[in-house]
């Protein structure tokens, strides 16, 4: 479990752990921030600087967030897939469906194309489902009890 939980983490974006000022242990308090259990002091993940970003500088494009927090603009791209900003519509064209490759705001695909997705999933499950169901015929038992075995 906790090899599971650090490999999830590892894959993440570069989150603070030990205190700049005071080299105490910093402790997640939400969104992107943390709090050194010692001095106090306010750190924050590659998320919170974007977001503060965000917060002060609506409208901001990607080169300027990444110069002005010195977060990768890859990074900067996938906090975008993953649904956490949205572009606005004055900067349009920044992100385009993986399946139809119309313009998105944010994550992979527009909604058309995660309906379908879904929907697709959602049958596929429904087959598997009655396959494995599939195969047995119910015999009954002396005392009424049911027994299933398979075809031939």
């Amino acid at each position: 479990m906790a090899e599971k939980m650090r490999n999830m983490f590892s894959r993440d974006l570069a989150r603070p752990t030990i205190c700049q000022k005071c080299s105490g242990i910093l402790v997640y308090r939400g969104i992107g921030e943390y709090q050194c259990e010692e001095c106090g002091g306010v750190e924050y993940d590659d998320y919170g600087k974007v977001r503060n970003y965000l917060e002060h500088h609506r409208g901001a494009n990607v080169a300027e967030i990444s110069s002005a927090t010195d977060v990768s603009h890859k990074s900067i791209r996938e906090m975008i897939k993953e649904n956490r900003f949205e572009v606005i519509e004055s900067r349009g064209g920044f992100l385009r469906c993986e399946s139809c490759g119309i313009e998105i705001k944010s994550g992979r695909m527009c909604h058309k194309c995660e309906e379908a997705y879904h929907r697709k999933v959602e049958e596929q499950a429904r087959k598997e489902r009655q396959q494995g169901l599939s195969g047995y015929e119910l015999e009954m038992g002396d005392k009424g009890s049911k027994r299933y075995k398979r075809e031939r």
